[in-house]
């Protein structure tokens, strides 16, 4: 293993263990055995080198939640969404030091210009994978290129971000998967009624 990949298994370890804010440039050398040197040289600073890891993690969950959601072939979308919700619920404890440090660092990255970009790349990159699977989940009525296939991923993204937010927060009074299809579904009742009540 080199010392781009010590440097990432430092991180991620100390990202659950110590949290973003606390975390030292001497932490990460420490626990990986390297040099400072490397840190600059492979992610131009410590933050560079805990956003790439958290991002890391990220597109981990990412695809494990894109494989629970499109495991049943025959699954309808809403049957999908249902399965990724229930998914997420159920790995947030595991993750909860993970997801605190992520806070962490979007509070940080506010305030500089490169990890704000280093943040927004990342997203994209989760907006462009959640974009094929919508495709996918649809049967090629999108493509992964379509505009409405994004609109649909960051609508999948959004309500994923604010579930973890919410259980951060109160896990006890957060809402279950249940709970969102059951307001999902009551949305779009509704909204079919107030269009079939126009004159």
């Amino acid at each position: 293993m080199g010392h781009r990949e010590e440097l990432l298994a430092a991180a991620r370890r100390l990202l659950e263990t110590k949290g973003y804010a606390r975390i030292t440039a001497r932490d990460l050398v420490a626990d990986s055995g390297t040099n400072l040197a490397s840190i600059g040289y492979h992610f131009g600073s410590k933050e560079g080198l805990l956003n790439a890891a958290i991002g890391t993690v990220f597109d981990e969950w990412t695809e494990q939640l894109a494989a629970i959601a499109m495991a049943d072939p025959n699954a309808a979308p809403l049957e999908r969404a249902r399965a990724t919700w229930t998914a997420l619920l159920t790995s947030l404890p595991k993750r909860r030091a993970l997801l605190l440090s992520y806070v962490e660092a979007m509070a940080q990255a506010e305030r500089t210009p490169a990890l704000r970009q280093q943040f927004a790349e990342h997203y994209r990159g989760v907006r462009a994978r959640v974009a094929q699977l919508v495709a996918q989940s649809l049967g090629g009525a999108l493509g992964p290129d379509d505009p409405r296939a994004a609109a649909i991923a960051s609508w999948v993204i959004a309500i994923c971000d604010g579930l973890a937010l919410q259980w951060l927060l109160d896990p006890e009074s957060a809402p279950t998967a249940a709970d969102l299809n059951a307001g999902h579904a009551l949305m779009w009742q509704e909204s079919l009624r107030a269009l079939d009540a126009r004159p």
